[in-house]
Parts: C-alpha cells; sequence; structure tokens
C-alpha cells in the first residue's frame, strides 16, 4: 500500500505539476482581484476532481466496452507521458493549442476551460488516474489510497495556485524550468516502466 501510496503521489504530482501551474495561473488571472482569484482557483480544481475521479471510477469500464486491454492503454498511456516528460525536460510544455489559448483569451470564466481542462485534468493526469486504478486492484483499500492521493495532489494544487504570485516572484522563470526539468526526467522514467511493463504483458499472455 505504501509503495502504491508513494507511486501514486510521484506520478500526479509530476504530471499535474502544481509549481508550473502557477506561472500560468498568474497569466490567465493575473489581473483579476484576490478575492475572484481565489473562485476561480476553488472551482477549477473542483472540475479537475470531478473529473479525474470519473475517470478513476468509470475509466477502466470505458476501456472495456470499447475492447481496449489495459496493457494496451499501459503502452499508450506510457508514450503519452513520454511525450509530457520530453517537453517537460526540454521546458518546452505546451499544455493547450493556439486556438485554445484564443478562445480562453475571450472567456470570462476561466476556472473550467482552460484551468481544469487540459491544465490540471489533462490527458496525462486522465491517463495515470486510469493506470494506477487498475494497478490498485491487486492491494487492498488500494482504489481508496489512489483517490486520496488524487485529493491531496489536488490540495496541493490549490495552495499553489493561491500562492501563486509569491511562488512565481520566489522562484522566478529560471527556478521553475529547472524543477519542471527534474520533475520530467522522473515522469520519463515512470514512462518508460509503464510502456515496458504493458509489453512484458503482452509477451506473457502471448506465450501462454
Amino acid at each position: 500500500m505504501i509503495l502504491l501510496a508513494a507511486k501514486a503521489l510521484l506520478t500526479l504530482f509530476v504530471v499535474m505539476d502544481p509549481i508550473g501551474l502557477a506561472p500560468m495561473f498568474i497569466a490567465l488571472a493575473g489581473n483579476e482581484p484576490q478575492e475572484e482569484q481565489r473562485q476561480l482557483a476553488q472551482r477549477a480544481v473542483w472540475v479537475a476532481g470531478l473529473v479525474l475521479l470519473a475517470f478513476a471510477l468509470f475509466g477502466p469500464a470505458l476501456l472495456s466496452y470499447l475492447g481496449i486491454s489495459m496493457d494496451a492503454f499501459r503502452v499508450a498511456g506510457g508514450l503519452l507521458l513520454l511525450k509530457i516528460a520530453v517537453d517537460m525536460v526540454f521546458a518546452n510544455r505546451v499544455r493547450e493549442t493556439e486556438e485554445e489559448k484564443a478562445e480562453a483569451s475571450m472567456r470570462e470564466d476561466i476556472s473550467v476551460f482552460p484551468l481544469a481542462i487540459p491544465l490540471m485534468a489533462g490527458p496525462g493526469a486522465m491517463t495515470s488516474v486510469m493506470i494506477l486504478t487498475a494497478e490498485s486492484k491487486s492491494v487492498p483499500g488500494g482504489l481508496l489510497v489512489v483517490l486520496a492521493v488524487v485529493v491531496f495532489v489536488l490540495l496541493l494544487t490549490l495552495l499553489a495556485l493561491l500562492s501563486s504570485s509569491l511562488l512565481a516572484r520566489a522562484l522566478g522563470r529560471t527556478g521553475v524550468n529547472v524543477i519542471t526539468r527534474v520533475l520530467g526526467v522522473l515522469l520519463s522514467a515512470l514512462a518508460v516502466q509503464y510502456i515496458a511493463d504493458g509489453v512484458a504483458d503482452f509477451m506473457i499472455k502471448a506465450l501462454s
């Protein structure tokens, strides 16, 4: 259980990257009053939490309905996370397209889009939650552990958003990039492990 909790915490913290979200939040909501920023951050975390909860509880059933094996999803998820990790290492992480940025700039409420989706509950976070949920089945109380870690990381994200101006000033752009690169290296190792596990399971089932 401890190993599952540690793996879930490391994976979700790296993928959601609360520290990296701080300067993005300032860019999107920095001109808003403090009270409005607080409400935007809270709504974004609530929405992201509901999305991740839905993927944790119903994601495996969706894969089964579509005829997608967990091994295939683990390999696909590993490749996706590896792409995110490479972008993080080179400090070139793109969480939204230019069209999404343009749409966000015209919206008054940016809590759902782009804050909650895709900045918090993006493809990487959704994939990670589904993989961790599948792995938790072999651990007594594993699902509760994964859900508790999701809540904990979301609370850390909320704290980072609420203190984003102080965090950005303390770390600076260089500091944020350094932390992002270190987390990217860790995420790349986790991504390769996901791919290796998926391929190994494929091979075992093919030979059996």
